[in-house]
């Protein structure tokens, strides 16, 4: 299929001084990602996948599988050790964006990127208002309308569910899930085809993680983009996603459909996962 959007091959990233045998000695099998010689951590290696205009893809593991790691390496906030990811908006899919200038990444984070923390924190300036955060975005997209930005501010903030009359407060008097909802916000801002959500509902009340998640099914389906959700929450993967990657020790153990994954897992660390859900 040529239709992707977006194309990781052997995404690679290792902490401190790795040798020659630092991949080969960490992994499942090893069943550690720390090389026993040098001391490096391999947080993620040779991870690949291709993901489709529209399509829902879920990263799960348990905490240290890297899974945050994958998402920040693609969204620039890390960078990657080795590989290739491809968008098909830059350059026809011909360009490596790990080899972009600095330059050409923030226009990429701009223009067609969002990303949305699990800690609002990391994607909030909580010195702003709700409507401020999202006209930030808007500002390093090259908007300077002032009208034009409040008025995309407040549809955002509505589509959100976020209450316009507050759009000129700051998020730091805004509950954990409304915190979210305006990250979100500012996350879509510029229409991005592609959205990253790191965990997103973690430390939520179990009310209010339906709510968000309800939204996000709900903006998916009328915006079209494209999604990669990590989590560890397999009912998050099962609402949301249509196909998942299971990673341990920093490695694709088993990709497949979201449903056959969590009916029918093949690879006993998945089998794992999805029996300490039922």
């Amino acid at each position: 299929m040529n239709d992707w959007l977006l194309r990781v091959r052997n995404l690679t990233k290792i902490y401190g001084e790795p040798d020659g045998g630092t991949i080969d000695r960490t992994g499942p099998r090893a069943s550690t990602n720390i090389c026993s010689q040098t001391g490096a951590i391999v947080a993620c290696a040779d991870i690949s996948f291709d993901l489709y205009p529209g399509e829902v893809l879920g990263v799960v593991g348990e905490s240290g599988s890297g899974k945050s790691t994958l998402v920040q390496l693609l969204y620039f906030d890390q960078e990657a050790t080795a590989g290739e990811v491809l968008l098909q908006a830059v350059e026809e899919g011909n360009a490596n964006l790990l080899t972009l200038s600095g330059q050409r990444k923030r226009y990429l984070r701009n223009h067609l990127l969002g990303m949305v923390y699990q800690n609002p924190r990391d994607g909030l300036n909580l010195n702003f208002s709700a409507g401020g955060n999202i006209a930030e975005k808007l500002i390093m997209a090259g908007q300077m309308h002032v009208g034009k930005m409040r008025e995309r501010s407040l549809h955002l903030l509505a589509q959100t569910e976020v209450p316009t009359q507050r759009m000129d407060q700051t998020p730091r008097t805004f509950s954990g899930g409304m915190q979210q909802r305006v990250q979100i916000s500012k996350a879509i801002a510029n229409n991005p085809p592609l959205l990253f959500l790191d965990e997103v509902t973690s430390g939520l009340d179990v009310s209010v993680q339906a709510k968000v998640l309800d939204m996000i099914r709900q903006l998916q389906a009328d915006l079209g983009i494209s999604m990669i959700v990590v989590s560890h929450d397999l009912g998050v993967i099962r609402m949301l996603t249509d196909r998942t990657i299971v990673l341990k020790h920093g490695r694709i153990v088993e990709t497949g459909l979201t449903d056959q994954i969590l009916q029918d897992p093949q690879h006993p660390y998945t089998q794992l996962l999805v029996s300490s859900l039922l």
